[in-house]
């Protein structure tokens, strides 16, 4: 009882401890939700449909689709931008596929087994094409190669020899199996599209009589150009009745972002470019002097390696090659700067002479388990051959084909390095007499080497080149970079980076509707910090100073507009608007100047351009050389009055005010009226506009796209 009696006491203290208890608890339970939630979010590079799209899934898309062009174009890598375009293209193409397939679902359309077993049965489509299965006698995809290949893979699969060959090839043949199920699920959905859009006789005589009619006129014209700005009166409620009247002009799928920024690169400094200038006149000096030309470019550490193989003009950078013709053989250039790459150059021609471009050639590989047991071989193979005997076949007793193939000089001459191996190889190529036989050993074996044929004589050039980029050095970069710091750290505004920007050298720029599936800022590299900052301040905010480019730039931004997916503000678009809005004023006050006019005459003496304009039609837009522009307003007014007549009222234009008399009607000889054919370009017609359905998709899949803050 005296227990109770104490818990009685504290009841009110126990429900609060018990309460705080409790809420920590729930509030943990938050906490780590909350965390999880926001991995997830982490996690996610956009949304398509309301589904989300995750990081990983689309770096697997993007990895696939690089994996085929390897293969396909024979690439090892690939360069940033070339990586952007490739991001780009897979995200482009997963939204589509996302879209056609939801679309496809409502209505039940698919893409049977049976439908993918007939067009490969066929084998003309263009993806099958681009496969490795495709028969070179017919021209044709050749699905028993393919078949032969899956059951070749299912047996050899797990063999490590051919494991990674196989699977290279395996991969490319599902990717191209998935594009073949996507592309004809699309092309499905559009044939459906394309079926409900009809054509009619009217309407394809309409669209004849349009193209064959055709009118001269004499034309008065006004241009809005001759009305100076500050002569019409523009007011808040013209800007507001013209923004309501053209709305939907102003509506955007995505957010946007303004900025203003300062760039700026580091250069190299005087000093800078006389120690570089020092080092390029000691290259030209050695080799002025006969010095070892491949010791001299290494030691320089060009840009351009010197191989030791001649090669044509077109394997040189262009400013090299155009010293060739001013050179003479042993000659070296003083040193000379190209602007365009920024580096500081010396040239030495070696040699000058006619080689072939193609070598047509064919070899057979011995190889033994000593280097004498090699040699051994060689010599008999060499003599056997020289004795008459037959090369393919000699060839097939080592386990070669011993064809002929063809070389070209675009193979070798733009190699970075060469070793003395492959130099001797390639000399003997060029320069050992057709259909002889040449033994040449290497580390590894043995060569015997025949040229069978040798054609395209072309002009070679032996030259060491010295192409050293004009860099700045650390010094420099650091004072640039001290210099800028203090530029950002001592103005945090935006009204002090553009008041003091001059003070310290710098330009402020502007970029407005910058969208974050953009891959740079400023179209400088390595500025993806820089983006995720931009699309996550606020308005007035300004960045930290970023790193950026080749490391050579300095980088500060300030956000200046926000515009959220939607409808934009009349203030973002209000230089818009007022010029579309000068223009309608402009008009009334040209349409009240040719107010009583009442022929060309009357029209020049109100000021306006006189011109003969031909050949117009009501199916095109007639350009005017008198503004510079179309005015397809023109050529629907023409064509509503008589031959003779002047017209009733004055004609609104993109640039002016018209006014016109009619020359001519005509109808283009010879032009006959064919039903079908013209039924059948307006159906095309019809269809080309229909292709422009994933547009209307795409805007209602409410998209997200945050690829900027992983790539």
């Amino acid at each position: 009882m005296a227990a109770l009696g104490k818990i009685r006491k504290r009841g009110v203290t126990l429900v609060i401890v018990i309460g705080l208890g409790l809420f920590a608890f729930i509030a943990e339970e938050a906490v780590r939700s909350c965390e999880a939630t926001k991995n997830q979010q982490r996690q996610q590079i956009g949304e398509v449909l309301g589904n989300k799209v995750n990081v990983q899934e689309f770096q697997n898309l993007v990895e696939e689709y690089q994996d085929v062009l390897k293969i396909s174009q024979g690439r090892d890598n690939f360069t940033e931008e070339e990586l952007n375009q490739i991001k780009d293209q897979v995200w482009s193409q997963f939204i589509s596929n996302q879209l056609v397939a939801s679309e496809a679902a409502k209505i039940g359309l698919e893409v049977t087994d049976e439908e993918l077993q007939d067009i490969m049965k066929e084998g003309t489509n263009p993806l099958l094409m681009q496969s490795p299965f495709v028969n070179q006698q017919t021209g044709r995809f050749d699905v028993t190669m393919l078949t032969k290949f899956l059951a070749d893979y299912k047996k050899n699969g797990s063999n490590p020899q051919l494991a990674e060959s196989y699977q290279h090839i395996y991969k490319y043949w599902q990717f191209i199996e998935k594009q073949l199920r996507t592309q004809t699920l699309a092309q499905k959905y559009q044939s459906l599209i394309n079926g409900a859009l009809l054509s009619n006789p009217v309407s394809a005589k309409m669209a004849f009589d349009n193209q064959i009619n055709e009118s001269d006129i004499l034309l008065a014209s006004l241009p809005y150009s001759s009305v100076n700005d500050n002569d019409v009166q523009v007011t808040d409620a013209d800007l507001k009745a013209k923004y309501d009247e053209d709305k939907e002009q102003f509506k955007q799928n995505v957010e946007t972002r303004d900025i203003k920024y300062v760039d700026f690169q580091v250069e190299a400094s005087a000093a800078d470019r006389a120690e570089l200038l020092k080092m390029m006149e000691d290259a030209y000096a050695k080799l002025s002097s006969g010095a070892n030309p491949a010791e001299v470019v290494r030691k320089a550490q060009s840009q351009f390696a010197y191989t030791g193989i001649a090669a044509t003009k077109r394997a040189y950078p262009s400013d090299i090659s155009a010293k060739f013709d001013s050179l003479a053989v042993g000659e070296t250039s003083r040193p000379f700067e190209t602007k365009s790459d920024n580096t500081f150059n010396v040239v030495k021609i070696l040699s000058k002479t006619l080689a072939p471009d193609s070598i047509e050639y064919r070899q057979i590989q011995i190889g033994g388990a000593t280097a004498e047991a090699a040699k051994k071989t060689a010599d008999s193979v060499y003599m056997a051959l020289k004795g008459g005997a037959d090369f393919e076949a000699m060839a097939k007793k080592y386990g070669q084909e011993g064809k002929k193939q063809w070389l070209t000089s675009a193979v070798y001459e733009n190699s970075s390095s060469m070793d003395e191996d492959s130099k001797n190889y390639l000399n003997s190529l060029q320069t050992m007499p057709i259909n002889d036989f040449k033994d040449m050993e290497f580390p590894t074996g043995h060569i015997i080497l025949q040229v069978t044929a040798r054609r395209a004589m072309v002009e070679k050039y032996d030259v060491a080149v010295v192409k050293h980029t004009i860099d700045f050095s650390k010094q420099t970069y650091s004072d640039a970079y001290n210099k800028f710091s203090q530029y950002v750290s001592e103005n945090k505004t935006l009204a002090d980076l553009e008041k003091n920007a001059a003070k310290f050298g710098y330009t402020v720029k502007e970029r407005k509707n910058l969208l974050n599936s953009e891959h740079n800022v400023a179209g400088l590299r390595a500025t993806r910090e820089a983006m995720k900052w931009i699309f996550d301040a606020k308005e007035g905010e300004v960045s930290p100073l970023y790193e950026c480019g080749n490391n050579d730039h300095l980088l500060v931004c300030a956000t200046t507009g926000i515009h959220p997916a939607g409808y934009r503000t009349l203030n973002s678009v209000k230089d818009e608007v007022k010029q579309v809005v000068l223009r309608d004023k402009k008009f009334d006050l040209l349409k009240e100047k040719l107010a009583g006019v009442k022929s060309i005459a009357d029209a020049q003496k109100a000021g306006a351009k006189i011109d003969t304009v031909k050949q117009i039609t009501f199916g095109a837009p007639v350009f005017l050389s008198s503004v510079g522009a179309s005015e397809p307003a023109l050529s629907g007014a023409v064509s509503a009055v008589k031959q003779g007549e002047f017209s009733k009222a004055p004609v609104k234009g993109y640039s002016g005010a018209y006014v016109f008399q009619v020359l001519r009607h005509a109808t283009l000889e010879g032009a006959k009226f064919d039903e079908k054919r013209e039924e059948q370009q307006l159906t095309q017609r019809a269809a080309q506009a229909a292709a422009r359905y994933m547009q209307e998709l795409f805007q209602k899949a409410n998209v997200v796209d945050n690829r900027y803050l992983f790539f």
